[in-house]
């Protein structure tokens, strides 16, 4: 069973997603939260799986509280993905880089909703690649700074690929092809990548690889 906190400031919204994921039997919401601060109570309490939150929210907002679940040891397993209004929130970066697994608009299509859940539930961390593409660009365009030359001598020359590969949003399954190798072996190499960079899921990956230069906005190694 997949467990799943909602936090939104608004009932109304929070409301209408409960309603639609208790209606699916592998999906069941743990709690609620109107605020970013009682989203880190609740989410230390119940342990959820996924956390749908809010980044405009009064008070604690959703990026501080991104941030706060995602320091937090205990909560290594809790996956973030962040709601906005539109798809280039300008916080939506930053909560990518504080840890947030991907994010989804609030007017998703109530199917794209539960197959999102799902897959973050499963360890699949970038959501919609090609919409967390476009706002990794944008941002990464004027605020990235070079990773440390530290970080990408951890890298063997083809994980360095890979992971240019997954900050253009490619799938295990397409990294695969480009390369000619198996799906299996692509796999591999993005988990050992994520390891050697403490990076927790595919988002984290997509942007080390704009900050650290293996990709720039607009190209496809």
């Amino acid at each position: 069973m997949i467990r799943v906190l909602l936090v939104d400031d608004q009932a109304l919204v929070r409301a209408g997603f409960r309603a639609l994921l208790d209606s699916e039997p592998d999906i069941t919401v743990v709690g609620e939260a109107g605020d970013g601060a009682q989203a880190v109570r609740l989410a230390r309490q119940t342990v959820p799986d996924v956390v749908l939150m809010d980044i405009r929210m009064p008070g604690v907002d959703g990026l501080a509280a991104t941030r706060q679940i995602t320091a937090d040891p205990e909560l290594s397993g809790v996956r973030i993905v962040v709601l906005t209004t539109f798809e280039l929130d300008e916080y939506v970066g930053e909560a990518l880089r504080a840890g947030a697994a991907g994010f989804l608009v609030k007017n998703t299509q109530p199917a794209e909703l539960i197959q999102g859940v799902r897959v973050v539930a499963a360890g699949d961390g970038l959501l919609s690649p090609s919409v967390t593409r476009r706002v990794i660009e944008r941002f990464a365009a004027g605020t990235a700074t070079p990773a440390a030359p530290r970080r990408l001598a951890e890298l063997t020359e083809r994980e360095r690929e890979v992971v240019a590969l997954v900050g253009t949003g490619l799938s295990n399954d397409e990294i695969a092809t480009r390369l000619v190798v198996s799906p299996a072996t692509a796999k591999t190499h993005v988990s050992r990548a994520m390891v050697k960079l403490g990076a927790r899921d595919r988002a984290q990956l997509v942007v080390f690889a704009y900050e650290a230069g293996l990709v720039r906005p607009g190209w496809l190694p």
